[in-house]
């Protein structure tokens, strides 16, 4: 008998849950990754000892997707920290300030579009006064005192989330909107610290630097995110728990969250095998040479994934805003729930384990 799962179809029939329809007829092919996928997330990730990092890539938010996935996932405590473009935090604010985006065909004339105001991202569309709008209330707060220093995009991200989430209130207050809570407002409240590998390519970044030009000291430091998202990393392999990382579409984000294991085996020399489990759901060909397309037994050369957990890992090649959905609906349908690790709040303990950890093995290094 050949090894393997037996395929034994069976008919799809009304009322399936999401975990029956992924459990039962997701069998082969993209499908039976992204079953492999759900399953790995939500029996293996999902539990206690495991600290999740998320990775976010492509237009998600304007889609919705960070209210209808991210915000429940970081409610449940499935994610600890998140590593996401600027774009996609930009955009999800504008739900949260009440403004408006629709869906359209994409089979449209873009220069009709552009006469009249109108910015799209594929079949989505929106005012132009969306971006003005959204860009004039960031620049209102980070002109606050509280910014006025060099910070890392974490400590970044928790002010801004701040200030959105009071104006989520504000609009819920006064019977607006659809009480949008944003990535930044959720993992604000929740402690998730948020980083952008590329914090300067975005309309965020462009607004900082913008401001710069008006005399603002708001000053992004990079370096601080690197060794801060490696300290998380290192914080969880050390404790004696498993680091995951899930990854939604590739590019910077993907790399800046992997980067952490070579990070502290090759350049602190603190020994460490790699991440415990890998997914992610891509469009990218392996065979371009692109990181988005680098599958995880590639990663196992560079440092980035413990080979022996090989068996945990899993690339779907499926469009994230199918996937997405399924793997969240799927993890909390069979009632995935953890405690919060408030990691935000722990952020100069772990820097602090990762400062002597680096410091102990540079003195065996000298002698």
């Amino acid at each position: 008998m050949p090894p393997g799962r037996k395929i034994t179809p069976t008919p799809v029939t009304a009322g399936l849950t999401v975990q029956e329809l992924v459990d039962l007829h997701f069998n082969a092919y993209n499908a039976g990754r992204l079953r492999e996928a759900c399953q790995i997330f939500a029996n293996k990730v999902c539990l206690d000892g495991v600290t999740v990092g998320l990775t976010i890539s492509g237009a998600m938010t304007p889609a919705g997707l960070g209210f209808a996935t991210v915000v429940p996932l970081i409610e449940a405590g499935l994610v600890d920290w998140i590593v996401s473009t600027g774009a996609n935090l930009y955009h999800d604010i504008h739900y949260s300030l009440g403004m408006e985006l629709f869906a359209i065909s994409p089979q449209v004339d873009d220069v009709q579009l552009r006469d009249e105001k109108l910015i799209r991202i594929y079949d989505i569309v929106f005012d132009q006064s969306v971006l003005l709008d959204s860009d004039a209330f960031l620049r209102k707060i980070m002109v606050a005192p509280e910014f006025q220093r060099k910070m890392g995009t974490s400590e970044m991200h928790y002010l801004l989330g701040k200030y959105v989430r009071e104006a989520e209130d504000a609009l819920m207050a006064r019977g607006l909107g659809t009480q949008h809570r944003s990535i930044l407002s959720a993992a604000y409240a929740h402690a998730v610290p948020i980083y952008t590998s590329s914090p300067g390519d975005s309309t965020l970044g462009m607004n900082v630097a913008a401001l710069r030009l008006a005399g603002n000291k708001l000053e992004l430091d990079v370096e601080h995110d690197v060794n801060e998202s490696t300290a998380i990393v290192h914080n969880a392999k050390a404790s004696g728990g498993k680091s995951a990382v899930v990854i939604f579409g590739g590019g910077s984000p993907k790399n800046f969250a992997l980067q952490t294991e070579p990070q502290m085996q090759e350049i602190l020399n603190i020994p460490e095998r790699g991440h415990d489990y890998f997914i992610q759901f891509t469009d990218a060909r392996p065979d371009t040479g692109g990181l988005s397309g680098a599958t995880p037994s590639e990663a196992v050369t560079w440092g980035k994934i413990d080979p022996e957990q090989l068996p945990d890992t899993v690339v779907c090649y499926c469009d994230s805003t199918i996937a997405w959905p399924i793997m969240t609906a799927y993890a909390l349908n069979v009632g995935r729930k953890r405690p919060l690790k408030r990691l935000y709040d722990r952020r100069v303990e772990i820097m602090d384990q990762l400062q002597k950890a680096f410091e102990a093995n540079q003195s065996d290094d000298e002698s």
